[in-house]
């Protein structure tokens, strides 16, 4: 059963959890929302973050060592990995990608945000306005009802 305050979590607000520096007020919040709800992530979630964890040791921002420990700190989270069928890959999510001027990596987010109709969290603004222009609310964004003047 999905939680209530169920959300698509995109890599750029995981990874930014591993790297102090790169960690906000938005990527706090989402960490935190956590605590009481639950993400879902594409298919391709884990390789991404492993890659992203790979050229920050390359780049010796992080040991082999914080890689481990931010692995395993992510896996301890309620972080529920959806699979998505190669057809929906080379298919909707291709399409998507094509219409929105997105990556497919992007896409499968969006996709799957829309899919399963909960909000997406992420800090890519790309993505962010291709989620608005789909219907898809942006996790912890402000609504109009909220003050925003957008």
């Amino acid at each position: 059963m999905r939680a209530s305050n169920a959300f698509v979590l995109d890599a750029s607000v995981a990874l930014a959890w591993g790297f102090e520096d790169e960690t906000n007020p938005y990527t706090e919040a989402v960490l935190d929302a956590l605590a009481e709800g639950e993400a879902f992530v594409p298919t391709i979630w884990p390789l991404e973050v492993g890659n992203a964890l790979l050229v920050a040791e390359r780049r010796g921002r992080l040991s082999q060592a914080d890689t481990v420990q931010f692995l395993s700190l992510l896996q301890e989270l309620p972080i529920t990995i959806e699979p998505t069928r190669p057809e929906r890959m080379f298919g909707e999510i291709l399409a998507l990608a094509r219409e929105q001027r997105l990556s497919t990596y992007d896409a499968s987010y969006l996709d799957l945000a829309m899919r399963l109709g909960i909000p997406l969290a992420t800090q890519d603004e790309a993505l962010r306005q291709a989620a608005t222009r789909c219907g898809v609310s942006v996790h912890g964004a402000p609504k109009l009802s909220e003050g925003s003047t957008k």
